[in-house]
């Protein structure tokens, strides 16, 4: 086939610009060969969800069985209790921790005292480096019935002791304000570059007709800010799906199991620890359709109503 006119000059002018450039091509080549090797070539080991897979045959060896393992999830009894838990937990976290990133970030923009600003910054972004297995441990010496920090607060009000930790009803707020207490800081600072951003002009524009603080941060800060907000909150639609089970699981105990039982944590314990990987594949595999169906649609809806979408 040959070429369209003008199209050899095109890539004769393409080959002298990575010519140019090959040490950044070769800086882009290790993570993009990175991305290759442990994001698509695994996407070939999903045809276990629907063969009964045999270590000892392989993959393609493994007999086929189609849909089974999918059926058998949703007909099982503790389907609606993983979609609801995983649900709600999900949706909790992000009408909770969302929008707090974004106000952190305003607050840190409006403090004149530079020093005061780093420290505030600081402060907010380091427990993000924080194990989770440090913070589930804090979780469980702050609901101590005897020395927890959470009693001893309690206490000042009246309230008897109680372990929050072996109650169902506590698992939720608690995973949740330690993720927001972990994260907000870290979510915090991609709100703080879009902020940085903007141009000042704007803000002594304001400041000349007489526009408060306030006024500023509703009329300015936030109408640049919304395009970013968008963008991230379409990815954070996309990932409803997605709790990692390494918190959940180390927060789970006998007692609050009704509500601390989550996709991710079943996927775990039935692939890894039961060795049942063609149907923790299917399980996972729903997930994830579920998660694509809900970024596709909140994509959708935002290019259509907002303009601002991925894709």
């Amino acid at each position: 086939m040959k070429n369209k006119p003008g199209s050899g000059g095109v890539i004769r002018k393409l080959r002298k610009k990575f010519a140019g450039r090959w040490d950044l091509l070769l800086i882009f080549a290790i993570p993009f060969a990175w991305y290759i090797l442990f994001q698509y070539v695994p996407i070939y080991g999903i045809q276990i969800a629907f063969r009964r897979f045999n270590p000892g045959l392989g993959i393609v060896k493994s007999p086929w069985v189609g849909g089974i393992y999918f059926l058998q999830f949703f007909k099982s009894y503790y389907f609606w209790t993983l979609l609801r838990n995983t649900l709600f937990l999900s949706l909790y976290q992000m009408a909770v921790g969302f929008p707090i990133p974004i106000i952190l970030a305003l607050i840190i923009n409006e403090i004149r005292f530079k020093k005061f600003r780093k420290f505030l910054q600081n402060v907010t972004y380091i427990p993000h480096f924080i194990s989770v297995v440090v913070v589930v441990s804090m979780l469980v010496l702050f609901s101590n019935t005897q020395y927890g920090l959470f009693n001893k607060i309690g206490m000042l009000f009246g309230n008897p002791a109680t372990d929050y930790m072996a109650k169902a009803e506590y698992f939720r707020p608690l995973y949740v304000l330690s993720t927001v207490w972990q994260m907000m800081g870290f979510n915090s600072v991609i709100y703080i570059a879009a902020l940085t951003a903007i141009d000042p002009a704007l803000y002594e524009a304001a400041l000349m007709d007489g526009a408060t603080r306030l006024q500023k941060i509703i009329h300015i800060s936030l109408p640049c800010l919304l395009p970013t907000i968008i963008i991230l909150f379409i990815l954070r639609i996309g990932s409803v799906m997605e709790l990692g089970f390494e918190k959940a699981y180390l927060m789970q105990n006998p007692i609050n199991m009704e509500t601390s039982e989550l996709i991710s944590t079943f996927i775990y314990k039935n692939g890894i620890q039961q060795g049942q990987f063609s149907y923790s594949a299917a399980v996972g595999i729903f997930n994830n359709v579920i998660n694509f169906i809900l970024l596709i649609t909140a994509n959708f809806i935002s290019r259509k109503a907002t303009e601002t979408s991925l894709f």
